[in-house]
């Protein structure tokens, strides 16, 4: 099936300004819209019609018993008689019942149909709903529309919901018809291309959240690893080793070990993408080169990757909070007391281990808040509220200075452990050690950037310079025509 190259996709068909602008543009509201079905749909559609200022008229097989079902204002009719009366009809059935409306085709010629089925898997059919309808009533327009928009956003209005409308068709007109009615419902159209596109825009509400599959994975992916580690590290050694059952700890602390692992370097995946494409764009002295798919794909779920390292985080916090409340953690306090009562210790005070956890914890906590700034604003209702250099400032700098804050807080988690042989079970090193891999890396690749020399250049690069390219222009002569290319400049 013929795809939409990446220019045409997801144009409004109609700026906010451009039904009063255009005085040849009729306003939608006020005329008369058909709608076919008498389902939950197609009753959410009729009262957002009648709330938009349409006249509403429903054809149903058995308009007495669902009339009650919709709004006073909307007549509800036969079938036949609704098609006679509006010009834009609505096909609010399923694809298996397209057949049992081959009756109204004569009716039904010359007239916009609205396909708004979907399907209940991907790729179901070989063809779409949409070409199949066309295919029964080849007199009529059919434009495929409002499928990607759910009964309860129809409802409460646009506010509440997915504000786009996704629409397409082979007829440029009937696509702008339709599209001046979903913008007085207060929606936004997005013009998807011609009838080829309507698969891909069934298949749209179908997906389970497809943008997150490959960060979830990663998610877990490093969360079985570092569990793994831990697990070694602080059960299965002091099993073989000293013959300690230590199994209590798996459900919370060792969980509890392996997710600031995994949010911290989910965190530095965030940003580490950014300076591979830096790298890049260094070397090879041009923005115009592509990056590499794997690259370029990194750098579209950062979004993704930040939630889950925010998510970790944030399980991490109340997994902390739990802590003293096991049992377990009981036991060993009043066993502590107990040897320090034995051996008649009246101070146990360490000054060095009261700061450490001070400044651990204060710094976790702020590096948490900063967290929650990052995610909170990449919610697309706020972050359509922030201007470009907000969202910037907050996602980019701020997001940077999370990173930072967290890396001090894992140095200030291990102090002085890496230098400690007892924290090396199985002569692997304390898990803390191998999480500031990346994460340092990242920060020392932002500090070299930031220099003056490479960030001047990497600006300049931005903004289109090229290494190796000069562009000439010729300067016009004082008789006003251009010269034969005496003074010339470089550039």
């Amino acid at each position: 099936m013929a795809r939409m190259s990446g220019g045409d996709m997801a144009k409004p068909l109609l700026s906010h300004g451009s039904m009063d602008g255009d005085p040849s543009i009729t306003p939608a509201a006020g005329r008369t819209i058909g709608v076919l079905g008498s389902g939950d749909f197609a009753r959410s559609l009729a009262i957002r019609l009648v709330c938009s200022g349409f006249k509403v008229v429903v054809g149903s097989r058995n308009p007495k018993r669902k009339a009650g079902l919709f709004p006073s204002a909307a007549e509800v009719t036969f079938q036949a008689d609704a098609v006679k009366k509006a010009d834009v009809i609505f096909v609010a059935v399923f694809r298996e019942h397209y057949s049992t409306l081959c009756d109204l085709a004569d009716v039904l010629a010359g007239k916009i149909l609205v396909d708004v089925s979907n399907n209940t898997e991907i790729n179901h059919h070989k063809e779409s709903n949409a070409e199949y309808l066309a295919s029964l009533f080849p007199a009529c327009t059919v434009v495929k529309g409002f499928n990607v928009v759910s009964a309860w956003t129809l409802q409460s209005g646009a506010r509440d919901g997915n504000k786009q409308v996704l629409i397409c068709s082979n007829n440029q007109e009937a696509k702008r018809t339709v599209a001046e009615i979903a913008q007085v419902m207060g929606f936004t159209p997005v013009d998807m291309g011609c009838m080829s596109s309507a698969s891909e825009i069934e298949n749209i509400p179908l997906r389970l959240l497809p943008a997150w599959k490959i960060p979830t994975f990663l998610a877990l992916g490093l969360f079985l690893c570092f569990f793994t580690y831990n697990l070694i590290r602080q059960v299965i050694h002091p099993y073989i080793r000293e013959q300690k059952n230590k199994l209590y700890k798996i459900p919370i602390e060792v969980v509890n070990t392996t997710l600031p692992c995994v949010a911290y370097v989910m965190l530095s995946l965030v940003y580490l993408p950014g300076v591979l494409a830096a790298c890049s764009q260094l070397y090879y002295g041009t923005k115009y080169r592509r990056f590499p798919d794997w690259l370029d794909q990194w750098l579209q779920h950062r979004k993704q990757i930040g939630l889950l390292s925010f998510f970790c985080a944030a399980l991490h916090a109340v997994y902390s909070l739990c802590l003293p409340m096991r049992r377990s953690h009981r036991y060993q306090l009043i066993e502590m007391a107990v040897k320090q009562a034995m051996e008649k210790k009246m101070n146990i005070w360490v000054e060095e281990e009261v700061w450490r956890m001070e400044i651990y914890i204060s710094v976790g906590i702020i590096a948490l808040g900063l967290l929650s700034l990052l995610a909170i604003t990449s919610l697309p209702s706020i972050a359509n509220s922030l201007n470009w250099r907000e969202f910037s400032f907050i996602q980019s700098t701020l997001g940077f200075v999370a990173l930072v804050i967290s890396t001090l807080h894992t140095l200030t988690y291990g102090w002085s452990r890496a230098f400690d042989e007892n924290q090396y079970k199985f002569y692997l090193p304390p898990t803390y050690t191998l999480t500031l891999l990346v994460p340092c890396t990242v920060i020392l690749a932002k500090v070299i950037f930031s220099l003056p020399c490479i960030h001047q250049r990497l600006l300049r690069i931005r903004r289109g310079w090229e290494k190796g390219r000069y562009v000439k222009f010729v300067l016009p002569s004082a008789t006003g025509e251009y010269s034969s290319g005496e003074t010339s400049s470089n550039v």
